[in-house]
């Protein structure tokens, strides 16, 4: 079983990949781009400004989901909402991305509902506890 440590590091891995591919995409892959002030970039594409709006939304996210962990671990809640909750979360994270990336909209929304179910996992282990 994957512990919720690894889940927490899995989430802040992908918020990482997600910011990273969004600079990347917006840039074109320009390491000159990329180095510099970005003053002056080429208008984003459409898959470039979706990386970065789900990028955006992964960090308004696993702010929450941070919080919703600490609180949990704190409280000593049990292990299966620390865990599944993190791995409902980070699960839900990654297939929002794909699914943001490719211009999928309803089943983009409900991988983000999922993703808050796994934050409100952790939340009912911390009230719970």
């Amino acid at each position: 079983m994957t512990t919720d440590a690894a889940m927490l590091a899995y989430a802040v891995a992908l918020a990482w990949l997600m910011i990273m591919t969004a600079a990347m995409l917006r840039t074109n892959g320009s390491v000159a781009l990329m180095l510099g002030n970005r003053d002056d970039l080429p208008p984003a594409s459409p898959i470039a400004e979706r990386a970065d709006r789900a990028a955006r939304n992964m960090l308004e996210n696993l702010v929450l989901f941070i919080g919703a962990y600490l609180a949990a671990k704190s409280a000593g809640a049990t292990s299966w909402h620390v865990v599944r909750g993190a791995q409902v979360f980070v699960g839900a994270r990654v297939a929002y991305f794909v699914l943001y990336l490719a211009g999928v909209k309803g089943l983009r929304t409900l991988a983000w509902l999922v993703g808050v179910a796994g934050t409100a996992l952790e939340v009912a282990g911390a009230l719970a506890a």
